[in-house]
């Protein structure tokens, strides 16, 4: 998917989504980079939205290492996208589990892009993740990998449902009751539900993405920008992120930049204060790219 911008472009944009969604969802936002001079690109990850064939299973990536093949399916996208737009500078959105396969991405490839935003990230505890990725192993050897464990599901996705101020199942998404609505209405968003092959490489791109040799492997000079909601309870309501900012600060990346949206929910890109938003990551992608002239 390609959002072109009417003048000659001035940079790339790369758009990776989160679980339960699909590539055009992010319309809004990538028309508003085109108008800007950014060529926007995206696509559908294994198990969503137009990549699933008929009769295929939603929710489920593919045999043999998903995870490893996911963060290589953004590369391929990227090479792509490239042999069209050789010289522009290119830069990376990642959001939720997108920022997961984004955090990973960074670790191989980051020399390779002029800037990254982390948005609406987390950073599960690696006793989570460890009895996380067990658990789905033995369901996928017992059950088969596309298996739909509502236990497991539960214990990933029920903790964003408690909290303060939330009266629905979707509250912790976005403070827009419409977007609310539509989201529940779409059979590419809240239709299915995530098999255990599906769990498992989520958890498995959260333990990659947090282990110290990995971290290491982060360009120094990379420019990253960290955004999420205070009320975002993916990331633990502002504190997975500022945990995060503090790392890279500690391994010398210091281009890292660090935004929280006071009231804000998981989906930054969606909320009320979307123009705000929108406009500050923006104003960013500017920064970086008149320091690279």
């Amino acid at each position: 998917m390609r959002w072109l911008p009417e003048e000659e472009p001035v940079a790339v944009l790369q758009i990776i989504h989160g679980m339960n969604e699909y590539i055009r969802r992010y319309d809004a936002f990538a028309a508003y980079m085109a108008e800007r001079g950014f060529v926007v690109v995206g696509e559908d990850h294994l198990g969503h939205g137009e990549s699933v064939p008929e009769g295929g299973t939603y929710g489920y990536f593919c045999e043999n290492d998903p995870a490893t093949i996911i963060v290589r399916d953004v590369h391929r996208l990227k090479k792509l996208t490239q042999q069209d737009y050789p010289t522009l500078p290119y830069l990376i959105l990642g959001h939720s589990m997108g920022s997961f396969i984004l955090r990973n991405y960074i670790t191989r490839y980051g020399t390779g892009i002029s800037g990254a935003i982390i948005c609406g990230t987390g950073t599960p505890k690696k006793s989570q993740l460890v009895g996380g990725k067990l658990l789905t192993s033995i369901l996928g050897k017992l059950k088969g990998d596309t298996y739909v464990s509502k236990l497991v599901n539960e214990m990933s996705t029920k903790a964003y449902m408690s909290g303060e101020g939330m009266e629905t199942e979707l509250d912790w998404i976005c403070s827009d009751r419409a977007v609310q609505e539509a989201y529940a209405k779409d059979p590419l968003c809240s239709g299915f539900t995530f098999t255990v092959n599906g769990y498992h490489t989520l958890y498995e791109l959260a333990h990659r993405m947090q282990k110290k040799e990995n971290l290491a492997k982060i360009p120094k000079k990379l420019p990253i920008l960290i955004v999420s909601g205070t009320e975002d309870p993916v990331g633990d309501r502002g504190e997975a992120p500022k945990a995060l900012y503090d790392t890279l600060l500690h391994l010398d990346i210091t281009k890292t930049t660090l935004k929280l949206y006071n009231g804000a929910r998981h989906e930054l890109l969606n909320e009320k204060i979307k123009e705000t938003v929108y406009y500050e990551l923006y104003n960013w992608m500017e920064i970086v790219l008149n320091e690279l002239q």
